[in-house]
């Protein structure tokens, strides 16, 4: 069955993305490939990620470059799921992750707004026992 093997993340440098991805969000480095040209194929993603991973690709000048942290035009772009919100909403904090609001519990499970080192909008969602969107 088709699924959503990469999304990717334009980054500024490949070794300050692949530090706060694996470091204050605790994902995994699954690939860090050289490539012509300077440029790397990286992969991360978070522990017992069984389909979609992130690529970090290094934004080229120009347009690329400009797209860092905005890539979703300041709207929530990616959805990380835990099964402790409260273990992992504490450790990011306590890594340097910046949340824009406390936690909140909406009629789905429990959500806060956080931004990468870039500035893109994630949400860090704990869904409830029934489901929910997302």
């Amino acid at each position: 069955m088709p699924h959503l093997g990469l999304v990717t993340v334009v980054v500024r440098d490949y070794d300050e993305a692949v530090a706060f991805y694996r470091d204050a969000l605790g994902f995994e480095l699954l690939e860090d490939t050289p490539l012509d040209g300077g440029k790397r194929w990286v992969v991360v993603a978070p522990p017992g990620a069984r389909e979609t991973a992130v690529l970090l690709a290094r934004a080229a000048a120009g347009e690329q470059a400009a797209r860092v942290g905005d890539q979703t035009g300041g709207r929530v772009g990616w959805f990380l799921h835990t099964d402790a919100f409260d273990r992992d909403y504490e450790r990011m904090r306590a890594a340097g992750v910046v949340f824009e609001e406390t936690p909140r519990h909406e009629q789905y499970g429990t959500v806060a707004v956080f931004r990468d080192l870039y500035g893109n909008r994630w949400d860090l969602i704990q869904l409830d026992r029934a489901g929910g969107a997302a």
